[in-house]
Protein backbone atom coordinates (compact mmCIF):
# COMPACT_ATOMS: atom_id res chain seq x y z
CA UNK A 1 0.00 0.00 0.00
CA UNK A 2 3.13 2.57 1.16
CA UNK A 3 4.38 1.57 -1.82
CA UNK A 4 1.59 2.15 -4.39
CA UNK A 5 1.50 5.71 -2.44
CA UNK A 6 4.73 6.41 -2.76
CA UNK A 7 4.45 5.65 -6.86
CA UNK A 8 1.20 7.96 -7.14
CA UNK A 9 3.08 10.65 -5.47
CA UNK A 10 6.49 10.40 -7.59
CA UNK A 11 4.28 10.11 -10.89
CA UNK A 12 2.01 13.41 -9.51
CA UNK A 13 5.52 15.28 -9.02
CA UNK A 14 6.92 14.37 -12.26
CA UNK A 15 3.61 15.67 -14.13
CA UNK A 16 4.07 19.29 -12.10
CA UNK A 17 7.82 19.53 -12.99
CA UNK A 18 6.58 18.30 -16.67
CA UNK A 19 3.97 21.11 -16.58
CA UNK A 20 6.76 24.10 -14.75
CA UNK A 21 9.47 22.95 -17.17
CA UNK A 22 7.01 23.33 -20.11
CA UNK A 23 5.90 27.33 -18.85
CA UNK A 24 9.40 27.72 -17.79
CA UNK A 25 10.81 27.08 -21.20
CA UNK A 26 8.48 27.41 -23.64
CA UNK A 27 8.94 31.05 -23.69
CA UNK A 28 12.49 30.35 -25.63
CA UNK A 29 11.64 29.30 -28.46
CA UNK A 30 9.06 32.35 -29.32
CA UNK A 31 11.57 34.69 -29.03
CA UNK A 32 12.90 36.02 -32.21
CA UNK A 33 16.81 35.86 -33.18
CA UNK A 34 18.26 38.00 -35.48
CA UNK A 35 20.77 37.69 -37.92
CA UNK A 36 23.06 40.34 -39.77
CA UNK A 37 22.93 40.77 -43.54
CA UNK A 38 26.37 41.92 -43.93
CA UNK A 39 28.30 38.93 -41.79
CA UNK A 40 28.58 35.35 -43.12
CA UNK A 41 26.73 32.66 -41.42
CA UNK A 42 28.42 28.60 -40.82
CA UNK A 43 26.20 25.82 -40.15
CA UNK A 44 27.79 22.46 -39.80
CA UNK A 45 30.84 23.49 -42.33
CA UNK A 46 28.21 25.27 -45.00
CA UNK A 47 28.77 29.28 -45.13
CA UNK A 48 25.47 31.21 -46.30
CA UNK A 49 25.17 35.00 -46.42
CA UNK A 50 22.25 37.13 -46.41
CA UNK A 51 23.59 40.20 -48.31
CA UNK A 52 21.82 42.14 -50.53
CA UNK A 53 21.25 40.43 -54.01
CA UNK A 54 23.09 43.63 -55.42
CA UNK A 55 26.39 42.89 -53.75
CA UNK A 56 29.00 40.52 -56.25
CA UNK A 57 29.69 37.22 -55.33
CA UNK A 58 32.88 37.96 -55.22
CA UNK A 59 32.72 40.24 -52.38
CA UNK A 60 30.46 37.90 -50.63
CA UNK A 61 32.69 34.97 -51.36
CA UNK A 62 35.68 36.67 -50.03
CA UNK A 63 34.30 37.26 -46.45
CA UNK A 64 33.67 33.25 -45.93
CA UNK A 65 36.96 32.16 -47.37
CA UNK A 66 38.75 32.48 -44.23
CA UNK A 67 36.97 29.89 -43.16
CA UNK A 68 35.56 27.98 -45.87
CA UNK A 69 38.97 27.94 -47.84
CA UNK A 70 39.19 24.99 -50.36
CA UNK A 71 35.76 23.69 -48.62
CA UNK A 72 32.10 23.89 -50.69
CA UNK A 73 31.15 27.38 -50.58
CA UNK A 74 27.17 27.96 -50.44
CA UNK A 75 26.19 31.88 -51.05
CA UNK A 76 22.75 31.32 -50.06
CA UNK A 77 19.34 33.21 -49.38
CA UNK A 78 17.72 32.76 -45.61
CA UNK A 79 14.95 30.84 -47.28
CA UNK A 80 18.67 28.58 -48.04
CA UNK A 81 19.66 28.70 -44.80
CA UNK A 82 16.57 27.99 -42.88
CA UNK A 83 15.80 25.03 -44.97
CA UNK A 84 19.36 23.32 -44.00
CA UNK A 85 18.61 24.10 -40.29
CA UNK A 86 15.34 22.67 -40.20
CA UNK A 87 16.47 19.70 -41.56
CA UNK A 88 18.68 18.95 -38.79
CA UNK A 89 16.56 16.65 -36.54
CA UNK A 90 15.94 18.09 -33.12
CA UNK A 91 15.14 15.97 -30.28
CA UNK A 92 13.91 17.90 -27.17
CA UNK A 93 12.49 17.15 -23.39
CA UNK A 94 9.25 14.67 -24.13
CA UNK A 95 6.16 13.76 -21.50
CA UNK A 96 4.09 10.87 -20.66
CA UNK A 97 6.34 8.32 -22.91
CA UNK A 98 6.75 4.77 -21.36
CA UNK A 99 7.75 4.94 -17.67
CA UNK A 100 11.87 4.61 -17.70
CA UNK A 101 12.77 0.94 -15.71
CA UNK A 102 13.33 1.31 -11.99
CA UNK A 103 12.17 5.21 -11.15
CA UNK A 104 8.68 6.75 -11.84
CA UNK A 105 10.09 9.29 -14.69
CA UNK A 106 7.58 9.46 -17.11
CA UNK A 107 9.32 12.92 -18.64
CA UNK A 108 13.34 13.75 -18.75
CA UNK A 109 11.93 17.37 -18.17
CA UNK A 110 14.84 19.38 -16.21
CA UNK A 111 17.54 16.41 -16.50
CA UNK A 112 17.99 15.49 -19.48
CA UNK A 113 19.23 18.07 -21.96
CA UNK A 114 22.67 17.02 -22.21
CA UNK A 115 21.48 13.67 -23.21
CA UNK A 116 19.53 15.02 -25.82
CA UNK A 117 21.80 17.36 -27.22
CA UNK A 118 24.17 14.09 -27.18
CA UNK A 119 21.25 12.78 -29.23
CA UNK A 120 20.92 15.38 -31.88
CA UNK A 121 24.63 15.14 -32.36
CA UNK A 122 24.58 11.65 -33.40
CA UNK A 123 21.80 12.04 -35.48
CA UNK A 124 23.75 14.30 -37.76
CA UNK A 125 26.50 11.99 -38.04
CA UNK A 126 23.98 9.01 -38.72
CA UNK A 127 22.19 11.54 -41.30
CA UNK A 128 25.89 12.30 -43.20
CA UNK A 129 26.31 8.53 -43.59
CA UNK A 130 22.49 7.44 -45.39
CA UNK A 131 21.24 10.36 -46.30
CA UNK A 132 24.48 13.27 -47.13
CA UNK A 133 25.11 16.94 -46.41
CA UNK A 134 23.26 17.87 -48.81
CA UNK A 135 20.42 16.54 -47.90
CA UNK A 136 17.49 18.61 -47.03
CA UNK A 137 13.91 17.74 -45.56
CA UNK A 138 11.05 18.34 -48.22
CA UNK A 139 9.01 19.80 -45.53
CA UNK A 140 11.29 22.27 -43.78
CA UNK A 141 9.85 25.15 -45.11
CA UNK A 142 6.44 24.28 -44.23
CA UNK A 143 6.37 24.87 -41.08
CA UNK A 144 5.36 27.87 -39.52
CA UNK A 145 8.99 29.80 -38.73
CA UNK A 146 9.21 31.73 -34.96
CA UNK A 147 5.79 31.43 -34.28
CA UNK A 148 5.60 28.68 -31.63
CA UNK A 149 2.44 28.71 -31.03
CA UNK A 150 1.21 28.69 -34.87
CA UNK A 151 3.46 25.93 -35.52
CA UNK A 152 2.57 23.49 -32.61
CA UNK A 153 -0.72 24.42 -33.94
CA UNK A 154 -0.33 24.18 -37.05
CA UNK A 155 1.58 20.24 -36.30
CA UNK A 156 -1.64 19.24 -34.22
CA UNK A 157 -4.07 20.06 -37.04
CA UNK A 158 -1.95 18.30 -39.85
CA UNK A 159 -1.59 15.11 -37.20
CA UNK A 160 -5.92 15.17 -36.11
CA UNK A 161 -6.33 15.32 -40.20
CA UNK A 162 -4.50 12.53 -40.73
CA UNK A 163 -5.61 10.52 -38.12
CA UNK A 164 -9.28 11.24 -38.95
CA UNK A 165 -8.44 10.26 -42.37
CA UNK A 166 -7.39 6.45 -41.36
CA UNK A 167 -10.25 6.60 -39.58
CA UNK A 168 -12.28 7.17 -42.21
CA UNK A 169 -10.29 5.14 -44.65
CA UNK A 170 -8.81 7.97 -46.53
CA UNK A 171 -5.54 8.95 -47.28
CA UNK A 172 -4.13 12.57 -45.55
CA UNK A 173 -4.64 15.62 -47.85
CA UNK A 174 -1.50 15.32 -50.91
CA UNK A 175 0.31 18.25 -52.15
CA UNK A 176 -0.18 18.93 -55.94
CA UNK A 177 3.35 19.44 -56.61
CA UNK A 178 4.85 18.76 -60.18
CA UNK A 179 5.33 14.79 -60.29
CA UNK A 180 8.89 13.80 -60.21
CA UNK A 181 10.90 11.41 -62.32
CA UNK A 182 11.01 8.00 -61.44
CA UNK A 183 14.54 8.10 -60.64
CA UNK A 184 14.15 11.07 -58.34
CA UNK A 185 11.17 9.74 -57.14
CA UNK A 186 12.45 6.77 -56.35
CA UNK A 187 15.51 8.11 -54.48
CA UNK A 188 13.20 10.25 -52.46
CA UNK A 189 11.21 7.46 -51.22
CA UNK A 190 14.57 5.99 -50.22
CA UNK A 191 15.70 9.31 -48.64
CA UNK A 192 12.37 9.32 -46.64
CA UNK A 193 13.13 5.68 -45.40
CA UNK A 194 16.30 6.75 -43.90
CA UNK A 195 14.83 10.13 -42.67
CA UNK A 196 12.36 8.14 -40.78
CA UNK A 197 14.55 5.36 -39.69
CA UNK A 198 17.14 7.75 -38.17
CA UNK A 199 14.58 9.37 -36.20
CA UNK A 200 12.88 6.15 -35.08
CA UNK A 201 16.30 5.08 -33.64
CA UNK A 202 15.48 7.96 -31.00
CA UNK A 203 12.21 7.33 -30.03
CA UNK A 204 11.09 7.69 -26.50
CA UNK A 205 11.03 3.64 -25.97
CA UNK A 206 12.46 0.88 -24.43
CA UNK A 207 13.12 -0.73 -27.26
CA UNK A 208 14.62 2.17 -29.50
CA UNK A 209 18.51 1.84 -30.28
CA UNK A 210 19.74 5.04 -28.82
CA UNK A 211 16.77 6.32 -27.21
CA UNK A 212 16.53 7.65 -23.74
CA UNK A 213 15.67 4.93 -21.74
CA UNK A 214 18.38 2.92 -23.67
CA UNK A 215 20.53 5.62 -22.79
CA UNK A 216 19.74 5.60 -19.31
CA UNK A 217 20.01 1.97 -18.88
CA UNK A 218 24.05 2.48 -20.66
CA UNK A 219 24.45 5.22 -18.36
CA UNK A 220 23.90 3.09 -14.82
CA UNK A 221 27.66 1.30 -15.47
CA UNK A 222 29.09 4.88 -14.38
CA UNK A 223 26.81 5.53 -11.57
CA UNK A 224 24.25 7.30 -13.67
CA UNK A 225 20.62 6.84 -12.79
CA UNK A 226 17.15 8.54 -14.38
CA UNK A 227 16.76 12.22 -12.67
CA UNK A 228 20.40 12.76 -12.70
CA UNK A 229 22.52 15.17 -14.68
CA UNK A 230 24.58 14.36 -17.66
CA UNK A 231 28.30 15.86 -18.31
CA UNK A 232 29.13 16.20 -22.44
CA UNK A 233 31.99 13.60 -21.47
CA UNK A 234 29.88 11.07 -20.00
CA UNK A 235 27.14 11.22 -22.70
CA UNK A 236 29.59 10.62 -25.45
CA UNK A 237 31.22 7.34 -23.91
CA UNK A 238 26.86 6.19 -23.35
CA UNK A 239 26.48 6.92 -27.16
CA UNK A 240 29.45 5.07 -27.83
CA UNK A 241 28.09 2.17 -25.95
CA UNK A 242 24.63 2.71 -27.33
CA UNK A 243 25.84 2.42 -31.23
CA UNK A 244 28.34 -0.50 -30.88
CA UNK A 245 25.31 -2.96 -29.04
CA UNK A 246 22.88 -1.62 -31.34
CA UNK A 247 21.18 -4.44 -33.52
CA UNK A 248 20.10 -2.33 -36.58
CA UNK A 249 22.30 -3.60 -39.62
CA UNK A 250 22.43 -0.08 -40.58
CA UNK A 251 23.60 1.17 -37.11
CA UNK A 252 26.17 -1.88 -37.38
CA UNK A 253 28.01 0.02 -40.04
CA UNK A 254 28.85 2.84 -37.85
CA UNK A 255 31.29 2.78 -35.20
CA UNK A 256 32.06 5.81 -32.47
CA UNK A 257 35.14 6.36 -31.49
CA UNK A 258 36.19 8.94 -27.99
CA UNK A 259 39.69 10.40 -28.08
CA UNK A 260 41.53 9.25 -24.44
CA UNK A 261 42.38 12.14 -22.71
CA UNK A 262 41.90 14.71 -25.61
CA UNK A 263 44.47 12.83 -27.62
CA UNK A 264 42.82 11.08 -30.72
CA UNK A 265 44.84 8.22 -31.46
CA UNK A 266 44.65 8.13 -35.46
CA UNK A 267 45.29 4.09 -35.68
CA UNK A 268 42.63 3.11 -33.53
CA UNK A 269 40.11 5.40 -35.60
CA UNK A 270 41.99 3.70 -39.23
CA UNK A 271 41.44 0.22 -37.53
CA UNK A 272 37.58 0.80 -37.39
CA UNK A 273 37.39 2.64 -40.35
CA UNK A 274 38.65 -0.76 -42.07
CA UNK A 275 36.63 -3.11 -40.18
CA UNK A 276 34.07 -4.37 -42.56
CA UNK A 277 30.41 -3.92 -42.00
CA UNK A 278 28.83 -6.39 -39.88
CA UNK A 279 24.71 -7.23 -40.17
CA UNK A 280 22.91 -9.44 -43.21
CA UNK A 281 22.59 -7.44 -46.35
CA UNK A 282 19.55 -5.11 -46.57
CA UNK A 283 18.00 -3.46 -49.47
CA UNK A 284 18.43 -0.05 -47.71
CA UNK A 285 21.81 -0.67 -45.86
CA UNK A 286 24.67 1.10 -46.76
CA UNK A 287 27.71 -1.52 -47.02
CA UNK A 288 30.08 1.07 -45.76
CA UNK A 289 32.24 1.19 -42.21
CA UNK A 290 32.52 4.95 -40.93
CA UNK A 291 33.56 6.03 -37.79
CA UNK A 292 32.20 8.93 -35.43
CA UNK A 293 35.11 10.61 -33.76
CA UNK A 294 33.82 12.05 -30.22
CA UNK A 295 36.40 14.47 -28.50
CA UNK A 296 35.70 15.37 -24.56
CA UNK A 297 37.57 18.74 -24.25
CA UNK A 298 37.96 21.49 -21.68
CA UNK A 299 38.18 25.00 -23.03
CA UNK A 300 39.59 26.77 -19.60
CA UNK A 301 38.97 26.64 -15.82
CA UNK A 302 35.54 28.18 -14.91
CA UNK A 303 34.81 29.81 -18.02
CA UNK A 304 35.94 29.32 -21.35
CA UNK A 305 38.87 30.79 -22.27
CA UNK A 306 38.34 33.99 -24.98
CA UNK A 307 41.47 32.77 -26.86
CA UNK A 308 39.17 29.25 -27.73
CA UNK A 309 36.50 31.44 -29.25
CA UNK A 310 38.63 31.19 -32.93
CA UNK A 311 39.50 27.17 -32.20
CA UNK A 312 35.88 27.12 -31.99
CA UNK A 313 34.68 28.77 -34.96
CA UNK A 314 37.65 27.05 -37.11
CA UNK A 315 35.79 24.00 -36.12
CA UNK A 316 32.11 24.55 -36.55
CA UNK A 317 33.52 25.70 -40.51
CA UNK A 318 34.74 22.14 -40.89
CA UNK A 319 32.53 20.49 -43.54
CA UNK A 320 33.40 16.94 -41.28
CA UNK A 321 32.20 18.62 -38.43
CA UNK A 322 28.71 17.39 -36.93
CA UNK A 323 27.86 19.54 -33.81
CA UNK A 324 29.04 20.15 -30.24
CA UNK A 325 27.75 19.51 -27.41
CA UNK A 326 28.17 21.86 -24.73
CA UNK A 327 26.01 25.03 -23.31
CA UNK A 328 25.81 26.69 -20.65
CA UNK A 329 26.05 26.78 -17.02
CA UNK A 330 22.95 23.99 -15.82
CA UNK A 331 21.48 23.94 -19.63
CA UNK A 332 22.84 21.86 -22.67
CA UNK A 333 23.15 23.24 -26.09
CA UNK A 334 23.92 21.49 -29.62
CA UNK A 335 26.13 24.32 -31.00
CA UNK A 336 25.76 23.70 -34.65
CA UNK A 337 27.38 27.32 -36.29
CA UNK A 338 27.83 30.84 -35.49
CA UNK A 339 28.20 34.28 -36.65
CA UNK A 340 30.73 36.82 -35.60
CA UNK A 341 30.31 36.56 -31.55
CA UNK A 342 27.20 34.35 -31.51
CA UNK A 343 27.09 30.88 -31.17
CA UNK A 344 24.52 29.28 -33.35
CA UNK A 345 22.32 26.05 -31.31
CA UNK A 346 19.09 23.91 -30.95
CA UNK A 347 17.74 23.77 -27.90
CA UNK A 348 16.58 20.84 -25.88
CA UNK A 349 14.62 22.77 -23.14
CA UNK A 350 11.01 22.23 -24.52
CA UNK A 351 9.19 19.54 -23.69
CA UNK A 352 6.47 17.97 -26.12
CA UNK A 353 3.96 15.30 -26.13
CA UNK A 354 5.60 11.55 -26.56
CA UNK A 355 5.62 10.63 -30.51
CA UNK A 356 4.80 6.59 -31.46
CA UNK A 357 7.21 5.98 -34.27
CA UNK A 358 5.62 2.74 -35.05
CA UNK A 359 3.22 4.18 -36.72
CA UNK A 360 2.88 4.48 -40.30
CA UNK A 361 3.56 8.02 -41.68
CA UNK A 362 3.64 9.24 -37.68
CA UNK A 363 4.42 12.99 -37.73
CA UNK A 364 7.90 14.30 -38.11
CA UNK A 365 7.08 18.31 -37.17
CA UNK A 366 8.33 17.99 -33.70
CA UNK A 367 11.41 16.48 -34.67
CA UNK A 368 12.90 19.65 -36.87
CA UNK A 369 12.94 23.47 -34.98
CA UNK A 370 12.18 26.12 -37.50
CA UNK A 371 13.67 28.59 -35.57
CA UNK A 372 17.76 28.84 -34.29
CA UNK A 373 19.03 30.79 -31.67
CA UNK A 374 21.90 32.25 -30.56
CA UNK A 375 24.26 32.73 -27.45
CA UNK A 376 26.98 34.59 -26.93
CA UNK A 377 30.93 33.28 -27.04
CA UNK A 378 31.34 34.45 -23.71
CA UNK A 379 28.52 32.43 -22.14
CA UNK A 380 29.87 28.99 -23.25
CA UNK A 381 30.37 26.51 -20.36
CA UNK A 382 34.58 25.31 -21.20
CA UNK A 383 33.38 21.66 -20.81
CA UNK A 384 32.17 20.26 -24.07
CA UNK A 385 32.32 17.28 -26.35
CA UNK A 386 33.40 18.09 -30.04
CA UNK A 387 32.54 15.54 -32.67
CA UNK A 388 33.25 14.55 -36.54
CA UNK A 389 31.97 12.59 -39.12
CA UNK A 390 34.54 10.40 -41.13
CA UNK A 391 33.39 8.21 -43.94
CA UNK A 392 36.97 6.45 -45.25
CA UNK A 393 40.79 6.30 -44.34
CA UNK A 394 41.13 9.32 -46.97
CA UNK A 395 38.44 11.00 -44.99
CA UNK A 396 39.81 10.68 -41.25
CA UNK A 397 43.62 11.90 -43.55
CA UNK A 398 41.76 15.30 -45.02
CA UNK A 399 40.01 15.66 -41.49
CA UNK A 400 43.41 15.16 -39.45
CA UNK A 401 45.23 17.86 -41.79
CA UNK A 402 42.85 20.73 -41.49
CA UNK A 403 41.83 19.82 -37.92
CA UNK A 404 45.77 20.22 -37.15
CA UNK A 405 45.50 23.80 -38.67
CA UNK A 406 42.34 24.96 -37.06
CA UNK A 407 44.30 23.44 -33.48
CA UNK A 408 47.23 25.44 -33.72
CA UNK A 409 47.29 27.64 -30.37
CA UNK A 410 46.57 31.11 -31.37
CA UNK A 411 49.20 32.05 -28.47
CA UNK A 412 52.17 30.52 -26.72
CA UNK A 413 50.05 30.26 -23.70
CA UNK A 414 47.37 28.27 -25.00
CA UNK A 415 47.69 24.56 -25.45
CA UNK A 416 45.69 23.00 -28.20
CA UNK A 417 42.27 21.87 -27.09
CA UNK A 418 43.14 18.06 -28.66
CA UNK A 419 45.45 16.39 -30.29
CA UNK A 420 46.01 14.01 -33.25
CA UNK A 421 48.69 11.40 -32.52
CA UNK A 422 49.98 8.65 -34.43
CA UNK A 423 49.68 5.00 -32.87
CA UNK A 424 46.97 3.74 -30.75
CA UNK A 425 46.14 4.62 -27.65
CA UNK A 426 47.86 2.99 -24.56
CA UNK A 427 46.66 0.45 -22.46
CA UNK A 428 45.32 1.64 -18.89
CA UNK A 429 45.54 -0.26 -15.86
CA UNK A 430 42.06 -1.46 -14.18
CA UNK A 431 42.91 0.65 -11.41
CA UNK A 432 43.09 4.01 -13.56
CA UNK A 433 39.79 3.93 -15.07
CA UNK A 434 36.15 4.29 -14.43
CA UNK A 435 33.47 1.92 -15.24
CA UNK A 436 32.75 4.42 -18.41
CA UNK A 437 36.90 3.17 -19.68
CA UNK A 438 37.63 7.35 -18.77
CA UNK A 439 41.15 8.10 -17.14
CA UNK A 440 39.89 9.09 -13.32
CA UNK A 441 39.81 12.85 -12.69
CA UNK A 442 38.27 14.40 -9.59
CA UNK A 443 35.08 15.98 -10.07
CA UNK A 444 35.08 19.59 -9.00
CA UNK A 445 31.55 20.23 -9.53
CA UNK A 446 27.94 18.25 -9.37
CA UNK A 447 26.61 20.21 -12.07
CA UNK A 448 25.47 19.75 -15.62
CA UNK A 449 29.12 20.27 -16.79
CA UNK A 450 31.36 18.28 -14.29
CA UNK A 451 35.01 18.15 -15.09
CA UNK A 452 35.28 14.69 -16.37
Amino acid sequence: MENNERDDVEKLKSMFLSAWHNVQYSWILKTKTYFSRNLPVFLLGKCYHFKAEEASVESVAGSCSDKASERKLVIGSVVEFRRDFASRIWLTYREQFPQIQGSSFTSDCGWGCTLRTGQMLLAQGLVLHLLGRDWTWSDALKMDGLDTESWTASAARKLVSSLESSFQGLKPPESHAPAPGRAEEASTDLNCVHHRKIVSWFADCPAAQIGVHRLIELGHASGKSAGDWYGPAVVAHILRKAVKEATDPELQGITVYVAQDCTVYSADVIDSLQKPAQGPETETRVDRKAVIILIPVRLGGEKTNPEYFDFVKGILSLEYCIGIIGGKPKQAYYFVGFQDDSLIYMDPHYCQSFVDVSMNSFPLESFHCPSPKKMSFTKLDPSCTIGFYSRSVQDFEKISEEISKVLKPSSKEMYPAFTFVKGHGRDYEQSELTSEGEPRHPQYSSGDFVLL
